[in-house]
């Protein structure tokens, strides 16, 4: 299975976004962090995964007679590169996009559905804004966006930090005039 079909699958990509910030997880804490997916399809999906090379085992123990594995992101397998981007159809970008869109609403939905939800303290904005920019402003703009938001990639799990999906998402509304 090639890096697009791996990464264009709702469930895998989620499991993809909860391994993210240097986490190794067992499948049953993903199962934990995916709730609205049954445990069977997580089992399934990180098997797909980690067959991929997407996922590696971190480390293995023993838990009452069975081998529990821990597993981290290889980030340099959890990409679709520019190589890859300029082979893509329409289609693959509808699919992807359609993707995209199912996990992005798979995923709030489970945040509102959690018990102690609270959009207003927890800052939650979904805007869209339309914009006229030039081709030098689109660069700029692209530029600044990757400037903040590249270095909060990297951070980790700890205290007093939640995981945020941020999403991004750029296309032309109009041709130029």
């Amino acid at each position: 299975m090639n890096t697009l079909e791996l990464l264009g699958h709702p469930v895998r990509l989620r499991v993809v976004h909860a391994m993210r910030g240097g986490r190794t997880l067992t499948t049953t804490e993903l199962c934990g962090l995916i709730p609205d997916v049954s445990k069977a399809t997580v089992y399934r999906h990180v098997d797909l995964l980690a067959a991929g090379g997407v996922l590696e085992v971190a480390g293995e123990q023993r838990v009452r007679g069975a081998v529990e594995r821990r597993y981290r992101l290889r980030q340099d397998r959890a990409v679709i590169d520019a190589e890859l981007m300029r082979t893509l159809t329409p289609d693959d970008h509808r699919r992807g996009f359609a993707t995209a869109m199912a996990i992005l609403l798979a995923e709030f939905n489970a945040y509102l559905d959690r018990e102690h939800a609270d959009p207003l303290a927890d800052l939650v904005g979904y805007r869209q804004h339309a914009v006229w920019l030039s081709p030098e402003e689109l660069d700029e703009l692209i530029t600044g966006l990757r400037a903040a938001i590249a270095p909060k990639l990297a951070n980790e799990p700890g205290p007093g930090r939640s995981r945020y999906l941020l999403s991004p998402i750029l296309f032309p509304s109009e041709d130029a005039g």
